[in-house]
């Protein structure tokens, strides 16, 4: 694997944790009054800094933002909340399988070596 997707997949990484313990926060202050849910970006300076190298895409990191109150706004739906906690477990979930699968093509390849 280059430098630049090991680079993207570890920020990917961690943006995707930040997120996911953000949402269990939203998770578990769903009936709380006038709690404001807490979002995490970061795909798009992400995928800005994909461009720019390596440097760049190590000086990315995620916004944490609380979502500002909107008159007349609906509460905050607990199905949806829960509904990007599993999207974003599955996207984490994925990028492990390509660092292990990678890992694994790694490990062949110096077992080949060594014979």
């Amino acid at each position: 694997m280059d430098e630049v997707s090991a680079a993207l997949i570890a920020r990917a990484l961690e943006g995707l944790n930040q997120r996911y313990m953000v949402t269990a926060q939203n998770i578990a202050n769903a009936n709380t009054p006038d709690y404001r849910p807490v979002r995490v970006s970061f795909e798009e300076s992400l995928r800005a800094a994909a461009s720019r190298g390596v440097d760049a895409i190590r000086d990315v990191e995620a916004r944490v933002h609380v979502e500002a109150p909107l008159e007349g706004a609906e509460p905050m739906r607990l199905d949806l909340e829960l509904a990007a906690a599993s999207q974003t477990a599955a996207r984490y979930r994925a990028l492990v399988d390509v660092l292990g699968r990678q890992m694994a093509l790694q490990r062949a390849l110096l077992a080949a070596g060594g014979r």
